[in-house]
């Protein structure tokens, strides 16, 4: 179970003493457990990855704020959280997989750029959360012009 993971590999952070890991690590512990409050039970590995991709999101966001300000040493210490919440995603689908499957969906739709929406909602369920929704967006854009 990821959440597990994620708390076994916090401790042995802990132990090494490896700060900026720790910090990250529990902050992400932090959102897990606010999630689990809301559920009232222990989130599923999906709802831990949409925790880690709200995390990661938010990293993102601080990593282009810091720079835009100027601030390369915050943004640097943002770029390591990066580094550390991405190892506890599913592997990258690579661009010709993806390609594949937003072709397949257009082809089994039919769709027009009329039905954005609803090939998006395919090809988000077909990725499962190893792509990013821009990049998914990019592609389904191009296959319905």
């Amino acid at each position: 179970m990821l959440l597990t993971q994620i708390k076994d590999d916090l401790k042995q952070a802990m132990k090494a003493g490896d700060r900026e890991k720790v910090t990250c690590l529990r902050m992400l512990v932090a959102a897990l457990t606010l999630k689990e409050k809301d559920l009232h039970r222990e989130p599923s590995d999906d709802e831990v990855l949409s925790v880690l991709r709200t995390q990661l999101k938010q990293v993102s966001d601080s990593i282009d704020q810091y720079a835009a300000g100027g601030r390369e040493d915050l943004a640097q210490a943002e770029r390591q959280n990066q580094a550390i919440l991405k190892v506890y995603l599913p592997q990258e689908m690579s661009t010709e997989e993806l390609e594949a499957i937003v072709a397949a969906v257009v082809a089994e739709t039919g769709a027009t750029k009329k039905e954005f929406g609803a090939v998006m909602k395919l090809v988000m369920a077909r990725a499962a959360g190893r792509a990013d929704g821009k990049l998914i967006n990019q592609y389904v854009s191009r296959a319905l012009n």
